[in-house]
């Protein structure tokens, strides 16, 4: 086969697929937007106060993770990064831990900025950051425990709420935060 034939059937192959991929990415975000209004929705009714900060922050972050742990554990999601015009930026988050810590949850994660430049520094370089461990028990996206709570850092305010599964112990952890390639 000759490479000009070659390149003419990637070509036609690319083509083909990008409809698809197109479509994978929209229903992605409508996901993604979706579980950001429920988690917006549980983090108001939990403590109202938050919908009032919400309004007034420069920006917001709203995650959903997934994560496992015995003695070491990870955890990931994806979520989306809303600045005050309503411009989205998808992103994801990662966390890695180790420590007297047991469980398997899902968890929503709000960050309100208290700064433009924090909020830009977010969605620019993403975010890395160390923590400690509580005790959490959700089901059925009812909370109990230390899943519900908030936390000040880098010029922001995070909330989390655990929607299903039990977190037990305390850990040394790491989350990082950064910008999903494929849906921006």
């Amino acid at each position: 086969m000759k490479p000009l034939s070659i390149l003419a059937i990637l070509a036609a192959s690319a083509a083909l697929a990008a409809p698809a991929l197109a479509a994978d990415k929209a229903k992605e975000q409508a996901e993604i937007q979706k579980a950001s209004k429920e988690s917006l929705a549980k983090f108001y009714q939990k403590k109202p106060a938050i919908e009032a900060e919400v309004k007034a922050a420069p920006g917001i972050a709203v995650f959903r993770t997934y994560g496992l742990s015995f003695i070491v554990g990870g955890s990931g999601g994806g979520g989306v990064a809303r600045n005050k015009a309503g411009k989205d930026t998808y992103m994801k988050m990662a966390q890695a831990s180790a420590g007297l810590q047991a469980g398997a949850g899902e968890k929503d994660l709000l960050v309100i900025f208290k700064s433009q430049k924090a909020f830009d520094d977010f969605v620019a370089k993403g975010w890395e950051f160390g923590g400690a461990g509580s005790v959490s028990a959700g089901a059925g996206g009812k909370t109990a425990g230390g899943g519900s709570g908030q936390q000040e850092i880098n010029d922001a305010t995070t909330y989390t709420l655990t929607r299903n599964g039990l977190d037990v112990g305390g850990a040394l952890q790491g989350t990082k935060f950064w910008k999903d390639k494929d849906l921006n």
